[in-house]
């Protein structure tokens, strides 16, 4: 890993109507528009659904280091976040996210490493701890069998 600070540079560039183009170094081209909600198409990437796909991907990679850093074997994590746009104090804004995962593990995995290894990617995804809505956790660890667990932060 590099020192920090990290930066990120992204460039957007648009016109007085159609999509917003979103480029970075390395990265290919990802067309933006309004949201269905705020009167655009609906039928592409909107800075309110990236912000949100931020936050699925960010707890899977956070997972994923977790995991990996402590030797512990997983198969798969599906994750649904769902985030809540409101208006606070009139102000638009981000107000709660939840986040829904379903673990799935070799049979014969830890229960409790399971529940510790979500928890703690929740707790320190990078994009979850920047921001100021709150977020709650439930998910399911399958153990390749009927076993299911309960996970609520």
């Amino acid at each position: 890993m590099q020192a920090f600070p990290h930066r990120y540079r992204v460039k957007g560039a648009g016109r007085i109507t159609g999509d917003v183009e979103l480029t970075a170094d390395r990265l290919t081209m990802l067309a933006s528009a309004s949201p269905a909600e705020f009167g655009g198409p609906g039928d592409r990437w909107s800075p309110e659904a990236l912000l949100v796909g931020a936050v699925a991907d960010c707890f899977i990679l956070t997972f994923r280091a977790i995991a990996k850093a402590s030797g512990w074997s997983w198969i798969s994590l599906d994750c649904d976040v769902t985030g809540t746009l409101d208006r606070v104090d009139h102000v638009m804004q981000f107000t709660h996210f939840d986040v829904t995962a379903h673990l799935v593990v070799p049979a014969g995995g830890d229960t409790v490493q399971a529940r510790h290894a979500l928890e703690k990617a929740e707790r320190t995804c990078l994009i979850t701890s920047s921001l100021k809505a709150s977020i709650a956790l439930g998910a399911t660890v399958d153990f390749g069998g009927p076993e299911e667990i309960e996970v609520r932060a």
